[in-house]
């Protein structure tokens, strides 16, 4: 989840709302790379989530990161909730999901470095205290009991927000975790070019790293049941925006759709004040019920950009938004994915034209595919194994006409990092497919054995 923006003066001009998006346009030297991934933290000796308070703690982790490591801390309140250092931010999740907001990075290996540098200060700091750190898409066993909401206002708000509007909504605040990639466009009409790719192929990146196939302790009959619960979380602010396949789409029409999209909050002074379920709309003229005679200012409006959760979302950059949290390696193969996706243009060209022809029905079809079935999943004529298998090798290309080196040069590109995709499309076995042959095989249903295994 996002810090509250900051810097941004008064709207003055409706036109200003899509200004703002198109400032995110650079020349393609300038494009970077930034991955974002979450884990769940627990009590090494009973298996439960970690608190906020206490010796093994969210709390605990952040203070000791902060002095071993020399970061500094965000505070709201007197409580810790994050922390920040070169461009990068360590921040939590509604659940006490650890979070890595990793700085714009030039090239894969820069960011998977990036990655295994905060995973090994992290486990330092997990060690000395009792504490483990698992990455999987949704939590295996622990209840929406046992798992504490963060001391956030953003998130008090949300939950109760959240419970009103959807059936799945206090699961995916409290329960998943992901990992994403932020990605640069060069202008209006390549930001649209690969906002389509982006929608379009999310299933793929859905069953590709499909690592969820557990929830309350038992199997839940979903590959990606964290897929499952984005499905049936919030209908106004999620989905596949089948309109952004339509003539006319552009940054104007993005920042349309968000102003209709219901807001949660506006910050002021350090705390955030109701705003649930009203309008930006009426935010513009002065009307909002939450600060009546008071206007927006572009602060207020990236806030709001940030409450919107489709399957790929535009702020000054995209962010594809379709995967699982996962193991270790899998961290480097989701920016290497899309990074070879969208950053070389023949490759791009490549990636639409594999979807330019499908239609509303078959793009949510493959959505819903993708989470039940992952690389299993069938769609008509489409065929997710094949298709994965397709776009793994485009991905592949684009990297390799990148051509980014690595360690001093001896790494020419940056392939190597598509390589655990490269396995699953091998075997047909998605993390998901491999906890499921251990849970009906040597772990004899005995889901536990799950944090010993896949932990960090």
């Amino acid at each position: 989840m996002s810090i509250p923006q900051t810097g941004g003066g008064p709207i003055e001009r409706h036109e200003q709302l899509a200004e703002y998006l198109a400032e995110g346009c650079k020349p393609k030297e300038d494009w970077r790379i930034g991955t974002e991934h979450e884990k769940f933290g627990y009590c090494k000796d009973s298996l439960l989530p970690l608190p906020y308070e206490g010796p093994r703690s969210i709390r605990a982790m952040l203070e000791a990161l902060q002095q071993r490591f020399d970061w500094a801390p965000v505070f709201e309140g007197d409580n810790i909730i994050g922390l920040s250092k070169n461009g990068a931010n360590v921040s939590l999740e509604p659940g006490g999901q650890l979070e890595l907001s990793g700085a714009p990075l030039e090239t894969i290996h820069q960011t998977c470095d990036e990655v295994n540098s905060h995973l090994r200060e992290v486990k330092e700091v997990a060690d000395e205290i009792g504490v483990r750190f698992i990455g999987l898409g949704a939590a295996p066993i622990w209840s929406h009991e046992q798992m504490p909401l963060m001391p956030k206002g953003r998130y008090k708000l949300m939950d109760s927000y959240m419970q009103k509007v959807g059936t799945h909504g206090t699961q995916m605040m409290r329960r998943t975790c992901t990992v994403q990639v932020n990605l640069d466009f060069g202008s209006e009409a390549d930001m649209v070019q690969k906002l389509r790719v982006a929608l379009a192929l999310q299933p793929v990146a859905t069953a590709l790293f499909a690592n969820s196939p557990f929830f309350d302790g038992k199997p839940n009959g979903h590959k990606s049941w964290r897929g499952r619960i984005w499905r049936s979380l919030d209908q106004s602010r999620t989905g596949m925006l089948p309109w952004v396949f339509e003539p006319g789409m552009g940054f104007e029409r993005w920042a349309d759709w968000v102003l209709d999209v219901p807001m949660y909050f506006v910050y002021r002074d350090g705390r955030y004040i109701n705003a649930l379920g009203q309008s930006f709309r009426d935010f513009l003229r002065g009307e909002l019920p939450a600060l009546p005679g008071e206007k927006p200012t572009l602060s207020d409006w990236a806030d709001h950009l940030t409450t919107v959760f489709p399957e790929a979302r535009v702020k000054k950059f995209i962010e594809m938004r379709g995967a699982d949290g996962g193991p270790w390696r899998r961290l480097c193969a989701l920016p290497a994915l899309w990074v070879g996706l969208t950053y070389d243009q023949t490759a791009l060209d490549a990636a639409w034209d594999l979807v330019k022809g499908w239609d509303a029905q078959t793009r949510e079809a493959l959505r819903i595919s993708a989470s039940v079935d992952g690389l299993a999943g069938q769609v008509g004529k489409v065929n997710m194994h094949d298709l994965a298998r397709e776009v793994v090798a485009i991905a592949d290309a684009g990297l390799k006409a990148r051509a980014r080196p690595g360690s001093g040069g001896m790494v020419p590109d940056e392939t190597h990092f598509l390589n655990a995709l490269k396995e699953t499309i091998e075997t047909g076995k998605t993390p998901a497919d491999e906890l499921l042959d251990h849970y009906h095989g040597d772990w004899n249903g005995d889901l536990t054995r799950i944090y010993a295994e896949y932990s960090y």
